[in-house]
């Protein structure tokens, strides 16, 4: 195999390999890191079984949020393949279209990959076998075709996964190497203050590539502080995330233009508040900005409050951050 070394430098999230058994903890992995870790395992299943390796590591980013999902953690399951009525292996439940959806547990990671090799070759994704192996962006097309998805953009997604971080270099047999990211510094412990005006149980920060700040909050949630202008697709960039995830994550659009010193929230918000049973509300707070104060996702406060996501909160309104107790 012909050997090409690539070395992309804009982002801070660029990783040293990982070494299997020493992997990144759950909700760390950055995409290089990911695709570093799997592309030899997307190789061989390209050559054993036919699909492009690019399709595999790109399916792998977007379903497993680069090796960080709750099904890929707790499951091994990289490409979110649910229960069908002839699977005999393990399973796990997660909420999805529906509530406890039944998803496929593997041992091992490679077994995810394997099952997602014989999964394709199901009769319904026979048409992508006629395309050319260098013919990424039809498989991403015939995948959503097919029903791997319903999202409508998945093909989009999957295209932006692979021009991004090079991948079609691999269906071509050629390697890509990312350059090392430094390991952040992480602030003096006398210096861990609270961002004024903020989550005031802020935890402590690390300084990224560019000064960008990661602070930690009490409810053990990160976020950055967005600059004037900044557009959630921007900060993604930056952080070499999917502009989607980060979007859903703090419950607005990719494009809606930020304030300066706004809480961005860069990995998923909690089930309940860590720090406090119940907020007391302000004049002119939203239950919007509750959540994004204190990390808890915006769904459970109107669920833990017979509310609304867009209802009225009210000055004096106990708002409980948790389930109450009955």
């Amino acid at each position: 195999m012909r050997i090409v070394h690539l070395f992309i430098t804009a982002g801070f999230a660029l990783a040293a390999p990982a070494q299997h058994g020493f992997a990144q903890p759950p909700g760390d992995r950055s995409p290089t890191e990911y695709i570093t870790e799997w592309k030899e395992l997307a190789m061989r299943k390209m050559k054993e079984h036919g699909i492009p390796a690019s399709i595999t590591l790109a399916q792998g980013l977007l379903e497993s949020r680069n090796g960080n999902s709750v099904l890929a953690a707790e499951g091994n399951n990289h490409f979110g393949i649910k229960c069908t009525p002839d699977w005999s292996g393990g399973r796990m439940y997660h909420d999805d279209d529906k509530k406890d959806d039944c998803f496929r547990k593997y041992k091992r990671a490679e077994d995810s990959f394997e099952d997602h090799s014989k999964f394709l070759q199901r009769p319904r994704y026979a048409a992508l076998f006629e395309l050319k192996p260098t013919d990424y962006k039809g498989w991403a097309r015939g995948l959503k075709k097919a029903g791997y998805a319903t999202d409508p953009r998945y093909p989009d997604k999957l295209i932006d996964l692979i021009e991004r971080y090079e991948l079609h270099k691999f269906d071509q047999g050629i390697d890509v190497t990312y350059a090392a990211r430094t390991k952040p510094s992480t602030t003096p412990k006398s210096d861990r203050k609270p961002p004024r005006g903020k989550d005031t149980n802020s935890m402590g920060t690390v300084t990224i590539g560019g000064g960008r700040e990661v602070f930690t909050s009490g409810n053990r949630v990160k976020f950055v502080l967005a600059r004037e202008g900044e557009t959630v697709a921007r900060i993604a960039a930056e952080l070499e995330q999917m502009p989607g995830w980060i979007a859903g994550w703090n419950d607005m659009a990719k494009d809606e233009r930020l304030e300066e010193g706004q809480v961005i929230h860069i990995q998923p918000k909690r089930n309940k508040s860590k720090v406090a049973a119940t907020h007391v509300a302000e004049a002119g707070e939203t239950l919007w900005g509750i959540s994004q104060r204190y990390g808890v996702k915006l769904k459970k406060l109107a669920q833990y409050n017979n509310m609304g996501i867009a209802d009225t909160v009210v000055a004096g309104q106990v708002v409980h951050l948790r389930k109450p107790r009955k």
